[in-house]
């Protein structure tokens, strides 16, 4: 399974779902009719949609049964994914951005930066948004293009992108 987003709320009272999606474009989800919903604590339990919307740079979507604000509260937290089969085969060197939320990132130097919190696209490149953890437990957010003079190398397996950039650079927000 491969996680494509996760139900962040209920949208008003007819039991519509708000999903953060971790895809390149927000209505991509809706590309496939069926879904998966579960997280470490609830178990995976295949879903359709009714129908969708983007809605304020998110996804709304509708499930058969959910009619009410009440239980559309109940999916807040979990996941959106998708069976990986039913994705198209990536060409070397390309990522699903869901594979690469929750990733360490480690700079040249082998300083931690942080985990990928989530993906972003300016339109030029697309950014990584790092979650940084500091020892005094400051969180802030470093912001590193995914260009190949910043992305020296990802690695799925071991979980970590290496990557050519600073911990001080003045990107962060």
């Amino acid at each position: 399974m491969i996680v494509m987003g996760r139900v962040i709320g209920a949208q008003g009272i007819l039991g519509w779902v708000k999903i953060k999606t971790y895809t390149e474009s927000v209505d991509s989800l809706a590309n496939y009719p069926v879904w998966w919903l579960g997280d470490e604590k609830h178990p995976w339990r295949e879903v359709s949609f009714e129908t969708f919307a983007v809605h304020s740079k998110g996804l709304v979507a509708k499930f058969p049964g959910i009619n009410d604000r009440t239980t559309a509260e109940k999916y807040k937290g979990l996941l959106v994914a998708v069976p990986r089969s039913s994705l198209p085969q990536q060409p070397e060197d390309e990522y699903y951005w869901s594979d690469l939320i929750g990733l360490t990132v480690i700079n040249l130097a082998g300083e931690c930066l942080g985990m990928v919190d989530n993906l972003m696209d300016t339109g030029a490149n697309q950014v990584l948004c790092v979650r940084e953890v500091s020892l005094e437990g400051n969180r802030g957010e470093l912001l590193i293009p995914f260009i190949a003079s910043a992305i020296k190398q990802v690695d799925l397996t071991n979980k970590v992108i290496h990557v050519d950039w600073s911990a001080d650079w003045a990107s962060r927000h």
